[in-house]
């Protein structure tokens, strides 16, 4: 087999050794052993063996671990199951894990490379020091797949693997007779192939690795909190589920707007609107712009001096003058009831009044009423 060729099919391997999830895992270093067979490429003419392994690893991640591993065989030669021949190394080996968190048994890919040390006897007949001995090392290449089973601290796993041997100089595989020599020769052998058959135990070292615990939810403070947004915390809002644009009292509940038009006052028999209620007004529709929801009833209203038809005319006439000022500053007039007149209907009380009835300003007046 070209060698160039088996590496690259090893490094695809190792390939699936992909970016693991962010989910825990138990990365305690472990001990493994296993136990199996060993089936021996024919080319070495050595009979088919039992072998066992001894390693040393951990998981790096949900899905990805790694391990050093030592293997021991012992198989007969065919031709003469007298003469000794050994074979042990070291490995480094992956393997990825189809696994998912809660899984108790789960597939995994084994990929990795080693160094195997052989030793073995040959027949050098005729020479006096046969049987000659021969001992090297030589790179190996790992492949495999396997099922692993967690029964906690101990998993078991059974695997079939398949070891790439690059031994080239091995005195056991088949010879040719050189027609120059009676000494034997070497075919030329680059590589062995084994299969192994195996079963296994894992054992994780150190106590139990504890899940990191959630920290308790905290109960939302009510002082943090404001659900309907009225500006008033959940604690102290009596009335939840306020309406937008509407006035919101410290309690959270609705309170009504009054707009206080005191000074919105006319002279004697007028309806003209003087300096002075201009200014009031004006402070009166930025109250309204503010409130979009608001809507009030423009009220007109008289003294007592005149007969009750002149009077409901006139109290009509300034209620007009204040519905017009509003309306022609930016307030929709929907948002206006009336014009309405009450005439000298609803006098207001004038403690401090010296004049006439008739001749008190207080009841000369406009007013706002919130609907």
């Amino acid at each position: 087999m070209n060698k160039k060729l088996l590496c690259a099919a090893l490094l695809g391997g190792l390939g699936l050794a992909q970016a693991a999830s962010a989910q825990e895992f138990d990365d305690r270093w472990y001990v493994s052993g296993s136990t199996g067979v060993n089936i021996q490429d024919t080319d070495r003419r050595t009979e088919d063996a039992a072998f066992g392994t001894l390693g040393f690893g951990k998981f790096i991640s949900p899905r990805l671990s790694l391990e050093a591993e030592l293997n021991y065989q012992n198989p007969d030669l065919t031709p003469n199951p007298n003469l000794w021949w050994s074979q042990y190394g070291v490995s480094v080996d992956a393997r990825y894990h189809f696994r998912n968190a809660d899984s108790k048994w789960w597939p995994y890919l084994r990929g990795g490379l080693g160094y195997q040390r052989h030793e073995e006897e040959y027949d050098a007949y005729p020479s006096v020091n046969s049987p000659a001995q021969r001992k090297g090392s030589n790179l190996a290449a790992n492949l495999g797949a396997g099922l692993q089973f967690d029964f906690g601290r101990v998993d078991v796993r059974t695997e079939l693997g398949y070891r790439v041997d690059f031994d080239d100089e091995s005195y056991a595989a088949d010879t040719f007779q050189s027609p120059s020599s009676t000494y034997p020769h070497l075919q030329e052998e680059s590589y062995f192939t084994d299969v192994l058959a195996s079963i296994g135990l894992t054992v994780a070292l150190g106590p139990e690795p504890v899940a990191p615990v959630a920290p308790a939810p905290v109960a939302p403070n009510c002082a943090d909190m404001d659900d309907d947004g009225d500006g008033v915390n959940n604690c102290n809002d009596k009335c939840p589920g306020s309406q937008a644009g509407q006035t919101i009292g410290p309690d959270g509940c609705p309170v009504p707007v009054s707009i206080d038009l005191k000074g919105v006052n006319f002279d004697f028999d007028k309806s003209t609107l003087r300096p002075d209620a201009v200014a009031i007004l004006n402070e009166a529709a930025e109250i309204l712009k503010r409130y979009p929801d608001l809507r009030v009833e423009v009220a007109g209203h008289t003294d007592q001096c005149g007969s009750d038809t002149y009077n409901q005319g006139l109290s009509e006439r300034r209620a007009k003058a204040v519905y017009d000022y509003l309306t022609s500053n930016g307030v929709d007039a929907g948002r206006l009831a009336g014009p309405n007149g009450y005439g000298e209907s609803r006098p207001l009380e004038d403690k401090g009044q010296t004049l006439p009835g008739c001749k008190s300003e207080i009841n000369r007046r406009t007013e706002l009423n919130s609907q």
